[in-house]
């Protein structure tokens, strides 16, 4: 046979008595002659992965196996793109679908109909379509791999932020247009005009309270500049009295006063000399939440937890809770912790 294919000009068909290694075992049994995830090659022969014999066609000899090229593709991890054929084999192919092309009209209509899908894009669309939750071949995950162990770290550090940075962009761009705005710094310019804070913005967005503090700059970096513009001359009215008190900066202020001592908006437009509405804008610029009556509900919560410590009990719905078992009224309850009766309805109705 060998002699026969040299004399007709034809390249030899590898040696098929040579006994060759298994290069793998699937799940069910069968032997693979050659490694998952690639074809064996020699000149115009392909490798038969099921029984290792070579051929010029591997798709035409599949059917001797009782199977199907998209099935032998799948299991052996190859690419559908990957050609089963020998280089001369697909020229023979190519050229006899040329004639069918320019002499078939029902091929011509066919191929006029991918060639206007691939100008439209729909080519593109429908091929990632169908291979959304396709588990990736494992020749496809090698040339994967490959690809991204020849990419310098930074590189792939550049490519991931810009990725991110992308994400962010999208996702302003929807925020701002959900709320009748063309783009994010639009949105933002007209509700800062109005005196919203950066945290009521993103709220009012659909986002994350930070998200804004967060990425603004990289959105927008133009009308990041504007805003902290703004705040820093809206901030300095506050320098004497920030310099006065000991503090570096008004966040930090109004966090001490407001969230952690609990003062009211007018207690600190007493300390510092501001105008109440100077204070609210401070709190609602720096998105700090305010607390209406803040010393005031500190000091009733001080009460309570006095007054039921005193009878010891952990808290006042606890001693409420035994005197009424006990059959007392609210009057003598209210007469035994020298508090208003009001004060002891009061409490029981807050603790229910």
């Amino acid at each position: 046979m060998v002699a026969n294919a040299e004399r007709a000009g034809r390249p030899p068909r590898p040696r098929e008595r040579v006994v060759r290694p298994v290069c793998a075992v699937l799940p069910d049994g069968t032997p693979s002659y050659a490694p998952l995830g690639a074809v064996v090659r020699e000149g115009e022969w392909v490798l038969c992965h099921l029984c290792g014999r070579f051929f010029r066609s591997v798709v035409a000899h599949l059917r001797t196996h009782g199977w199907d090229h998209l099935a032998y593709r799948a299991v052996f991890g190859l690419e559908r793109t990957e050609p089963l054929e020998g280089n001369g084999t697909r020229e023979l192919r190519a050229s006899a679908m040329r004639q069918r092309r320019a002499h078939d009209p029902a091929v011509r209509a066919g191929c006029e109909i991918g060639q206007e899908w691939v100008r439209s894009g729909a080519l593109t669309k429908a091929a990632a379509e169908a291979a959304r939750g396709r588990v990736q071949p494992e020749q496809r995950r090698r040339k994967t791999l490959r690809t991204l162990a020849g990419i310098s770290p930074r590189a792939r550090a550049a490519g991931t932020r810009r990725h991110a940075e992308q994400r962010l962009r999208r996702v302003a761009r929807h925020a701002a247009e959900r709320l009748g705005f063309p783009d994010l710094g639009a949105l933002v310019r007209d509700r800062v005009a109005a005196g919203a804070s950066l945290a009521a913005i993103s709220r009012e967005a659909g986002l994350h309270k930070d998200w804004l503090n967060r990425h603004l700059s990289t959105v927008d970096h133009l009308v990041a500049a504007e805003v902290a513009a703004a705040a820093h001359r809206a901030d300095a009215r506050w320098a004497p009295a920030l310099a006065r008190l000991g503090f570096a900066g008004l966040p930090a202020y109004l966090t001490d006063r407001h969230a952690v001592r609990r003062h009211t908006v007018s207690a600190i437009a007493a300390e510092t000399g501001l105008p109440r509405g100077a204070v609210e804008s401070a709190l609602a610029r720096h998105g700090i939440d305010r607390t209406p009556h803040a010393t005031s509900r500190s000091r009733r919560d001080g009460t309570a937890a006095a007054v039921a410590a005193r009878f010891g009990f952990d808290d006042i719905a606890a001693y409420l809770s035994d005197r009424r078992a006990a059959g007392r009224s609210w009057q003598a309850i209210a007469d035994e912790c020298g508090r208003p009766q009001t004060w002891v309805r009061r409490r029981a109705g807050l603790s229910t």
